[in-house]
C-alpha cells in the first residue's frame, strides 16, 4: 500500500500495490502493521457496506462525537463517488478545510479519515457500492453531522444532488463548539 498525505492533517489517500499474473491481481487493502509505521490507528471494530441504486444520492457528512469518535477506513468497491471530509477538529491548521477525491471501483483508492472529522461522499453513478471499516462501532447517542451545503464550507461537489436523507439535508448552521 501507499499512503499519501492530504491537505488535512492525518487524513491519508491510499493506493493500493497489486501484483499481477496471468490470472488478474492480489493486493493488500489492510495491514494493521502498515498503519502502526504509518503512525495511523490500526484498529477495526466494525465494517459496513453501503448500496446506493441511484446516481446523486449523498449520504453525509457524517461523524462521531466523543468519547466515541471513530477513525475510518473508506473505499468505493462498485461504481464511484466524490468522497468528500470536513476538518472539524478546532486546533488543527486545517480546521473548517475540506478535501474531495474520487473513489472508484476502478481506481481501487481508499481513504484514511482520522478523529474529528466530518465524512461523506456522493454516488457519481448509478449502482454503487461502498465500504467502511470503523476503528469503534456505532454509538447512535453519539452520532452528529454537518449539512453538506453549510456556507461555513464551501464544499463542490462535481454533479446535483439528487437523494439525500431528511436527516443530512436539515442538519443545522455549523456553530464551532
Amino acid at each position: 500500500m501507499k499512503f499519501q498525505a492530504t491537505p488535512i492533517d492525518g487524513l491519508f489517500l491510499i493506493d493500493l500495490e497489486p501484483v499481477s499474473d496471468e490470472r488478474g491481481f492480489f493486493a493488500r487493502t489492510y495491514c494493521s502493521d502498515e498503519f502502526r509505521k504509518h503512525g495511523l490507528d490500526p484498529q477495526v471494530a466494525q465494517a459496513s457496506i453501503s448500496f446506493n441504486p441511484r446516481r446523486g444520492t449523498l449520504r453525509g457528512m457524517h461523524f462521531q462525537r466523543d468519547p466515541n469518535a471513530e477513525v475510518k477506513l473508506v473505499r468505493c468497491t462498485r461504481g464511484s463517488v466524490q468522497d468528500v471530509v470536513i476538518d472539524l477538529r478546532t486546533r488543527s491548521p486545517s480546521y473548517r478545510q475540506w478535501f474531495g477525491v474520487e473513489l472508484s471501483a476502478d481506481n481501487r483508492r481508499m481513504l484514511y479519515i482520522p478523529r474529528g472529522l466530518a465524512h461523506g461522499y456522493l454516488t457519481l453513478e448509478d449502482e454503487t457500492e461502498f465500504s467502511y471499516q470503523m476503528s469503534t462501532p456505532y454509538h447512535p447517542e453519539s452520532a452528529d453531522g454537518v449539512r453538506w451545503n453549510d456556507p461555513a464550507f464551501a464544499v463542490r461537489w462535481p454533479i446535483e444532488v439528487a437523494l439525500i436523507a431528511e436527516r443530512d439535508r436539515s442538519y443545522p448552521d455549523y456553530v464551532p463548539g
